[in-house]
C-alpha cells in the first residue's frame, strides 16, 4: 500500500511537537498526523535532568537541574525547528507544579527560549494519560484502573469503559520516594517494609471515596515499561512488543525483592534497566506492587505511551487544520455522553423538559437565574449515567462520571455544578459533610439545593417512564404553591411519586407545594394569571 494512502495530503500536513517537562526527565516528541486521528513519530529526544531532585526537602527546584533543563529545552526547540513544526506545546507536571520557584522557572524558559510552559494540574495530567490509554486499548465493558507513575506523583484513574469515574492524584513519585526512603541503596527488611507501608497509607488515603472496583490495571510511564523490559529480559523475551504485554504480581514481587537487595551501581548492569533509572527503580516497582495489592489485581497490562501521547492526540483533535473548525454543540455533547452510558434518552429528555418548565415558572418568585435552566436540564439528561457502574449507588457514580466527562462546550465549573445537581436527584439531600458539596461556594451550594430539588420533582413526574405529562403550570394559592400537572389521563404514579419527593422542594424554597392533575381542556380555561 502506498504511503499517500496513509498520510495527510501535502496541503494538510501539520507537523506537531510536544515537550513534557517532568520531575525526572524532559521528553520531546515530533510527529506528523495520520488520517485516522493517530500520528507517525518523526523524532524523539530525552534528557534526564532530575528537575525535582531534593524538592521534597527544599520546596524548590534543583539549581543544577534548572540549568540543565534550560539547555535541554533550547536543544529540543532547535530540533523541532529543524522539522518545521507548525505547533509546539510545552507542559510541565509535578515538580514545576509544586515548587515555590516553579513560576520563576517558567519565566526563565520564556525569556531565554521564547517557549510558553503550561503547568498542568494533576487532574489534567491524569486526563492526558487516560486519553492515551483509551485510544490504544479496547476498554468497552471493562472496569479499569489506569496508573501513570512519574518522578513526583502517581495519577490513578478509575474508569468504566472510556468514561472516567474518579481521579486520585497521589504524591507517590519514584524520585520523591527514593529520596524519602533512601531506596537507591540496598534496603533491609525493616526499611523495605517502611517504604511499602508509606505507599499503602497514601493509597488508602487517596482512594477512600472510590466506589468503582477495577478488574484490570493498565500502567503507563517509564516505570511500567522498564518493569516489563526487565522481566522480559529475565525470561529471554527482549524484543517482544511492550504495549499490551502483561506482568503478574508474582513477577513483580520476585523482581522487587531482588532489586531492593542490590546497590544502584549493581542495578545498572541489569538487562532491560536503563542506567539513568537504576537509582529510582525500587521505589517505582514498589508503587506498582502496592497498587496491585490495593486493588486486589494479579496482573498489570503495560502501555508504552502516556502523557505525551495524550497531549499529542489532544493537539491533533483540537487542531482546526486537522480536525475541522466546528464549534461544540452542548446539547449534542450531552446526548452523545448519555447515549454512551446507555441511559434511557426519552426518559431523560422528558425530565429535562419538565425541570426547565418548573424553573422558568418559579424563577421570578424566588430570584433564580434563568440561565441555570441549562444546568438543570443537562443534569436531568445525565442523572442516570451512573447506571453504567451499578444501580444502587448510581447517583454517586453519575456525579463522578459527569465531573470527569470534559463535555464539549462546558466549562469545568459548569460540569461541577451539573454533577452535583445530578448527584442529588435521589438519595440524601445536599449536606455540608459531603465533600463534593462542601467545596462549593455558598452561592453555588444554594443553587445546587434549589436545582436538585427541582430535578427530584421533575423526575417524579415521569416515574412511570411513559411521558404522560404534557405540560405543567405553577400558580399560588395564598401561601401555597400549586402545580397543575397537565395530562390526558390521570398520571397517578407520577403524581404520587412527585408528592413523595416534594419535601426537598418545600425546604429549598420555603413554601408548601400542592400537586393537582388537570386535563388539557381544563387547563385551557384556567386564567393565565391564576
Amino acid at each position: 500500500m502506498e504511503e499517500k494512502q496513509y498520510f495527510l495530503s501535502p496541503d494538510l500536513a501539520h507537523r506537531l511537537a510536544a515537550i513534557d517537562v517532568g520531575t525526572n526527565s524532559i521528553r520531546l516528541v515530533i510527529a506528523e498526523p495520520l488520517r485516522e486521528g493517530n500520528y507517525r513519530i518523526l523524532d524523539e529526544e530525552k534528557a534526564t535532568t532530575r528537575l525535582g531532585k531534593g524538592l521534597a526537602a527544599t520546596g524548590r527546584l534543583n539549581p543544577v537541574a534548572v540549568e540543565q533543563s534550560l539547555e535541554a529545552l533550547r536543544r529540543m526547540q532547535q530540533i523541532a525547528a529543524g522539522f518545521q513544526v507548525r505547533e509546539l506545546r510545552v507542559i510541565a507536571t509535578c515538580a514545576v507544579r509544586e515548587a515555590e520557584d516553579g513560576p520563576d522557572f517558567c519565566q526563565r524558559v520564556k525569556q531565554e527560549t521564547g517557549l510558553d510552559v503550561e503547568v498542568i494540574s494533576s487532574q489534567e495530567e491524569a486526563h492526558l494519560a487516560f486519553f492515551s490509554v483509551a485510544r490504544n486499548f479496547h476498554l468497552e465493558g471493562k472496569q479499569v484502573a489506569v496508573a501513570d507513575i512519574g518522578g513526583g506523583s502517581t495519577e490513578i484513574i478509575l474508569a468504566s469503559g472510556n468514561l472516567i469515574e474518579a481521579i486520585c492524584a497521589t504524591p507517590l513519585g519514584a524520585v520523591r520516594l527514593t529520596e524519602m526512603h533512601n531506596s537507591n541503596q540496598p534496603l533491609s527488611l525493616e526499611q523495605f517494609d517502611e517504604l511499602l507501608d508509606a505507599i499503602d497509607r497514601e493509597l488508602r488515603k487517596q482512594t477512600r471515596h472510590v466506589l468503582l472496583e477495577p478488574h484490570l490495571l493498565i500502567g503507563s510511564g517509564g516505570t511500567f515499561t522498564t518493569l516489563a523490559e526487565m522481566i522480559m529480559a529475565s525470561k529471554g523475551q527482549l524484543g517482544l512488543p511492550l504495549r499490551g504485554s502483561e506482568v503478574t504480581r508474582a513477577d513483580v514481587r520476585h523482581l522487587l525483592d531482588r532489586l531492593r537487595k542490590m546497590p544502584s551501581e549493581a542495578r545498572r548492569s541489569l538487562p532491560g534497566l536503563s542506567p539513568d533509572r537504576a537509582d529510582i527503580i525500587v521505589a517505582g516497582v514498589a508503587i506498582i506492587d502496592r497498587l496491585m495489592r490495593h486493588f486486589n489485581l494479579n496482573r498489570v497490562v503495560i502501555h508504552d505511551r502516556g502523557v505525551r501521547d495524550g497531549l499529542m492526540l489532544t493537539m491533533i483533535d483540537s487542531s482546526p487544520a486537522i480536525a475541522g473548525d466546528g464549534s461544540p454543540d452542548r446539547e449534542m455533547s450531552v446526548d452523545r455522553f448519555a447515549s454512551k452510558c446507555g441511559t434511557d434518552m426519552q426518559h431523560g429528555k422528558q425530565i429535562a423538559r419538565l425541570a426547565g418548565l418548573i424553573l422558568s415558572q418559579i424563577a421570578d418568585r424566588f430570584g433564580l437565574d434563568r440561565r441555570d435552566r441549562g444546568l438543570v436540564e443537562s443534569a436531568a439528561r445525565l442523572q442516570d449515567v451512573g447506571y453504567l457502574i451499578n444501580y444502587e449507588q448510581h447517583h454517586k457514580h453519575s456525579y463522578y462520571l459527569i465531573l470527569n466527562s470534559r463535555l464539549a462546550g462546558f466549562q469545568p465549573h459548569e460540569l461541577e455544578l451539573i454533577a452535583n445537581i445530578a448527584r442529588y436527584h435521589r438519595g440524601a439531600e445536599p449536606k455540608k459533610k459531603h465533600a463534593n458539596f462542601s467545596q462549593l461556594s455558598a452561592r453555588d451550594q444554594q443553587r445546587v439545593r434549589q436545582l436538585s430539588a427541582i430535578l427530584r420533582l421533575a423526575g417524579g413526574l415521569d416515574r412511570s417512564n411513559s411521558q404522560q405529562v404534557r405540560d405543567l403550570a405553577i400558580t399560588a394559592d395564598g401561601d401555597t404553591l400549586v402545580m397543575h400537572v397537565i395530562a390526558d389521563q390521570l398520571p397517578e404514579v407520577d403524581i404520587w411519586t412527585a408528592q413523595r419527593r416534594s419535601d426537598a422542594f418545600e425546604r429549598a424554597f420555603g413554601m408548601p407545594l400542592e400537586i393537582r392533575w388537570e386535563h388539557p381542556a381544563e387547563a385551557a380555561q384556567r386564567p393565565a394569571s391564576a
